[in-house]
């Protein structure tokens, strides 16, 4: 697992051991950020669930302002702070070892809004997927903002979160990616 392109691009990334997490492969990845767009003049990326941090590095990397990851393993938060070091992005990348659940909390507190959101819980979390539309619910989310959701093959996501619509939905071996824009 590796940066796949910006400022960044080549430098791996570890991941926790064991099936705690489930890191984005990076040929996801990639494909992910050709949908939604290669590179960003700013914004902020919000990573529930962060793992290994993997997503919200690739966005700094390709241009993000910020990023705010939240992961409730104490285990994958030292491996997120590890490679953020690595990435030289401790200055962009706000590590919340807390609950995905908290996360609209801390951004109404520190009075930012997403452009990326990023959900990607345990596969069997599925009400966890239900955060994108209280995002859109308490206006977390920028204009231009884009849902990124990986789930099961077999979970079908709603093709709506308030005025955030189903773009694209792509399957990659078990996992598949649903993408909203408004």
């Amino acid at each position: 697992m590796r940066i796949v392109a910006g400022t960044r691009r080549g430098i791996p990334l570890k991941s926790l051991q064991g099936t705690d997490t489930r890191p984005t492969s990076d040929k996801v990845k990639e494909s992910i950020f050709n949908i939604i767009g290669p590179y960003f003049n700013g914004g902020v990326a919000v990573e529930l669930f962060g793992g290994s941090g993997s997503l919200s590095l690739e966005a700094l990397s390709r241009g993000a302002d910020e990023a705010f990851i939240f992961e409730r393993n104490v285990k994958a938060c030292a491996v997120i702070k590890a490679n953020a070091e690595k990435c030289r992005f401790t200055e962009q990348l706000h590590i919340q070892r807390a609950d995905a659940r908290t996360a609209a909390k801390t951004l109404q507190a520190k009075e930012k809004k997403a452009n990326l959101l990023f959900i990607d819980p345990p596969y069997a979390e599925t009400k966890f997927y239900d955060l994108a539309q209280h995002f859109a619910d308490l206006d977390l989310l920028a204009d231009n903002a884009v849902i990124i959701c990986e789930h099961e093959k077999q979970f079908e996501l709603p093709e709506t979160y308030g005025a955030y619509h189903k773009i694209k939905s792509s399957v990659y071996g078990n996992s598949a990616v649903s993408i909203y824009e408004k």
